[in-house]
């Protein structure tokens, strides 16, 4: 477990240390939904994260222990980022995001899929996504070490 240095007594305070802005969870919502794990797939999403934001982000999430960082087995020169136990343990936090934003804000075409199939059988999607994590981990992290 890292240090963490507590400003407040509030555990949602703290947790708003760690993600309280929206590019901090959408490179979560990438690692989970979108299957990205590379810096330059983090910059293609269509939010347009600043390249200096991304860095300090995923440096800040490797500080917390949310990813963890192997260097690409195919360049070296390349960084692959992953999720932690700590950091797959916020799925159920982005599946309440997605299931209360779908009711109560408007949204395009493009996430309507996965908030169908979160509202109707959200084990399933998160049985599908960790076993897709769990197949990546083990075809990029064992071959990176």
């Amino acid at each position: 477990m890292t240090d963490f240095d507590a400003r407040s007594e509030c555990v949602i305070c703290n947790v708003l240390e760690i993600f309280g802005d929206k590019w901090t969870l959408l490179v979560i919502r990438d690692l989970f939904f979108f299957n990205k794990h590379e810096f330059k797939e983090f910059l293609a999403s269509p939010e347009g994260i600043a390249t200096n934001v991304l860095t300090d982000r995923l440096k800040r999430l490797s500080t917390h222990e949310i990813i963890r960082e192997v260097r690409h087995p195919q360049n070296r020169s390349r960084k692959l980022y992953y999720l932690t136990e700590k950091g797959k343990g916020l799925f159920p936090i982005l599946a309440e995001m997605a299931k209360w934003g779908e009711k109560w804000l408007p949204d395009l075409p493009a996430m309507q899929g996965l908030y169908n199939r979160l509202r109707t059988n959200p084990q399933l999607v998160r049985d599908e996504i960790f076993q897709q994590i769990s197949q990546w981990e083990s075809e990029n992290i064992l071959a990176a070490n």
